[in-house]
């Protein structure tokens, strides 16, 4: 069993235009308060972002927030966190929250989230970390994109091993217990090509 202190939440900077997405920030960010689970995020009060940021806050939790210098500046910054990083770059932010997590989670949110999600996968296939990662099927937001998934399996350009590494749910209790659960991939895919050479 994975035992999982901080978790990384990747959200959107908007709230959206479902009521929905909104209570679930809200419910996981009580949620990971309520269990002692430090929350990792990008430093932002506006969107889903702060609304899993003030919730967790509300419910006594740790949140730390990790955010770029020129995003800082454009008053978006959440001033009530826990703790405040400020980085040089969007890349430096992203090593810095992996670096921090134990695990990561992302809910619905737009090219950001998409962003921060597939580059965390893709270290995760590579080897770099062995950290579970997770999504939150609200609403089935994230259905297409898994039935991309499929299909990029189904023509053997995802191996399933590899797109096994993203565990799905739609409640936050499923997918936390999957992910204290999970068990990486023995050999990352660039080693296991080497080996089949």
């Amino acid at each position: 069993m994975q035992k999982i202190q901080s978790l990384a939440i990747f959200c959107g900077s908007s709230q959206g235009n479902n009521p929905r997405f909104t209570l679930i920030a809200q419910e996981l960010g009580k949620y990971l308060a309520l269990n002692q689970i430090k929350m990792i995020y990008g430093g932002a009060h506006v969107g889903l972002m702060g609304k899993v940021a003030d919730s967790c806050l509300h419910n006594n939790g740790h949140v730390v927030g990790v955010i770029p210098r020129f995003l800082s500046q454009k008053e978006i910054v959440h001033e009530g966190l826990t703790e405040i990083i400020e980085t040089k770059s969007m890349h430096e932010r992203k090593a810095l929250m992996e670096e921090l997590a134990d695990g990561f989670i992302a809910i619905p949110g737009g090219f950001g989230t998409l962003d921060e999600l597939f580059e965390i996968l893709t270290w995760a296939q590579l080897g770099l970390h062995t950290k579970p990662i997770g999504i939150l099927n609200v609403d089935n937001f994230y259905t297409p994109l898994l039935n991309m998934l499929e299909t990029m399996e189904t023509n053997q350009l995802l191996k399933p091993i590899h797109k096994n590494m993203l565990l799905v749910s739609e409640t936050k209790e499923e997918l936390l217990k999957k992910m204290q659960a999970y068990q990486a991939p023995e050999l990352p895919k660039w080693i296991k090509k080497l080996e089949e050479s």
